[in-house]
């Protein structure tokens, strides 16, 4: 879904619930994370499915529904990744034009960052690479662009830094209560 930054003009973007109520029965219905690639044109999305079932899936479409079709039925949803842990958030480089995600799903490729480059056609995307692991459950992500780094969160509890290539790797906080989403900013202070 999108709406304005004040919260009028909700607009459903894609329907995947094919009928269910929502959230619905059917965790590989479920979308959770969402990113944007302005200069694209696109918006990307996760499917986790099932705790551990290799269900999760990473889908992309066009930031504007084809004319004449719907939330449900608009034919330009692509499957980018199948066959995952459980994908959780996304966020993207436009620098490089690279999709970075976390997935919480159990080990060796879940409880990680994992990064693919975005314009990479179907049937000629090579397998995502593993930058950052050993996370508890890892759910949040943001990218610091300027900086090249990225910032994670886990279940457990923890905030990391690290850069983009998965190098430099820094607890920031450690086991504050369960972490979900975090946001990188930065502001900067008036003087007075």
């Amino acid at each position: 879904m999108r709406a304005n930054l004040d919260g009028s003009n909700i607009e459903t973007l894609v329907d995947t619930s094919q009928g269910d109520p929502r959230p619905g029965p059917d965790a590989t219905k479920w979308c959770v994370g969402i990113a944007v690639d302005v200069e694209g044109g696109k918006f990307y999305w996760t499917q986790k499915g099932a705790d551990n079932a290799n269900q999760g899936r990473i889908f992309r479409a066009n930031v504007e529904i084809p004319s004449g079709q719907t939330p449900a039925n608009r034919r330009d949803v692509e499957l980018v990744y199948e066959a995952l842990p459980e994908p959780i958030d996304l966020d993207i480089d436009p620098a490089t034009r690279t999709l970075y995600w976390t997935d919480r799903g159990d080990a060796p490729r879940g409880n990680t960052v994992n990064r693919a480059p975005l314009d990479a056609r179907q049937g000629e995307r090579k397998a995502p690479e593993i930058v950052f692991s050993n996370l508890m459950e890892g759910i949040g992500l943001a990218l610091d662009h300027k900086n090249r780094r990225m910032f994670i969160t886990d279940l457990a509890g923890s905030v990391y830094s690290a850069s983009l290539d998965g190098s430099n790797q820094k607890v920031v906080v450690f086991a504050e209560g369960n972490l979900t989403g975090i946001a990188y900013a930065e502001v900067n202070a008036k003087e007075k």
